[in-house]
């Protein structure tokens, strides 16, 4: 392994005894929805004197106290029955009320009619093929037609699913082949699968430059400071271990299409499965996915039909698991969209058929 200060790149793939990290739900301020509602509470001696909000933050520890100011500001809180404000000092032996409200993630788990090209689909799990552009997952800004709203509107028996059975995101634009749980069996023996690296993701890439031939990149990943929206290697203490593997399958020079700049189509996968992770994996080698409006920054002039594409150039074009219940390994793969195929046919590559770069994986 050759350290490149806080950037770490193997030239050959290494097979490192690493162990396996649990994947962690994301963080959230969510209320369970079932409670939802009233609720009340006296104030105890020791909390004679706090603030209104404060108090019903050391009462209610797993909402934000950002939250429940929120929710007091609305006129959702009282004090012996008495409308209340957030700074209003509260006595030992008074009775607070309040209204639990639901989150705005919790008001966007709704069922929305969307056209899902699914690509298989059984009792157990669904896999289809994500478009650019389409969110998986209600945030902030996107509370609405997401991938989500879509599997709850097709499968309404989802509801009972966390997450409407989703174990695994593609960035809203990316491209590509996903699996959705659709059981809670389903989904924790697909999560089980993932924590032991055993699902195949293999990803299409175009990035600027001659890229190796191969290589493996281990990075730590956490939030850069400086922008909430990127990621960037780091050192720091929080940092996540991350892991992708790549191998170069063509380059298109400078003078192909007249696109300005050499170009390379990389296989990836992923050992591990960490938010922007190939976008900032090879950013960080000096090889930025082409389109890339976070990480591509810093690229070379290019021109005619490298410019034409208004995202990152980044599909998941295969997928390979055990099947939860059937208990034998399901394989697909699914070419880019038009958008991408045609920057990837006008550079001469040929996207409409799998590539083995790869050494094959040891059957599980």
């Amino acid at each position: 392994m050759v350290s490149m200060g806080r950037r770490h790149y193997i030239d050959r793939d290494e097979e490192a005894r690493i162990p396996v990290e649990q994947i962690p739900d994301e963080e959230s301020d969510a209320t369970d929805p079932a409670a939802a509602g009233p609720t009340s509470f006296t104030v105890a001696p020791e909390h004679g004197g706090w603030r209104l909000d404060r108090t019903v933050a050391a009462n209610l520890p797993s909402i934000s106290r950002s939250r429940i100011q929120s929710w007091i500001e609305q006129g959702a809180a009282r004090i012996n029955s008495q409308p209340a404000r957030t700074r209003d000092r509260v006595r030992a032996g008074d009775r607070i009320e309040i209204e639990l409200q639901p989150s705005l993630e919790e008001l966007a788990f709704k069922a929305e009619p969307i056209e899902l090209p699914i690509v298989y689909e059984d009792d157990m799990l669904l896999v289809l093929d994500k478009p650019a552009g389409l969110v998986v997952h209600p945030g902030a800004g996107n509370w609405s037609g997401t991938l989500l709203n879509g599997l709850l509107a097709h499968q309404p028996s989802l509801s009972t699913v966390p997450r409407a059975g989703i174990v695994h995101r593609l960035d809203a634009g990316t491209s590509g082949l996903m699996v959705v749980a659709k059981t809670l069996f389903a989904q924790l023996d697909l999560v089980r699968q993932l924590q032991q690296r055993s699902v195949l993701r293999e990803y299409w890439a175009v990035v600027t430059g001659v890229a190796p031939s191969s290589g493996t990149i281990e990075a730590a990943l956490s939030r850069d400071p400086r922008n909430r929206f990127r990621f960037h290697v780091s050192a720091r203490a929080d940092a996540r271990f991350a892991r992708t593997r790549f191998r170069r399958i063509a380059v298109s020079q400078a003078s192909a299409s007249g696109a300005g700049a050499a170009l390379s189509w990389l296989a990836c996968r992923l050992d591990t499965g960490r938010t922007h992770q190939i976008r900032v994996h090879l950013e960080s080698i000096g090889h930025p996915l082409l389109g890339d409006p976070l990480y591509a920054r810093r690229r070379p002039l290019l021109a005619g039909i490298a410019l034409g594409l208004q995202r990152q150039a980044l599909h998941a074009c295969r997928l390979s698991l055990m099947h939860p219940t059937r208990l034998r390994k399901m394989s697909w793969f699914r070419p880019p969209p038009q958008d991408l195929r045609t920057l990837m046919q006008a550079l001469g590559f040929d996207p409409d058929h799998a590539v083995d770069v790869f050494d094959p994986d040891p059957a599980p």
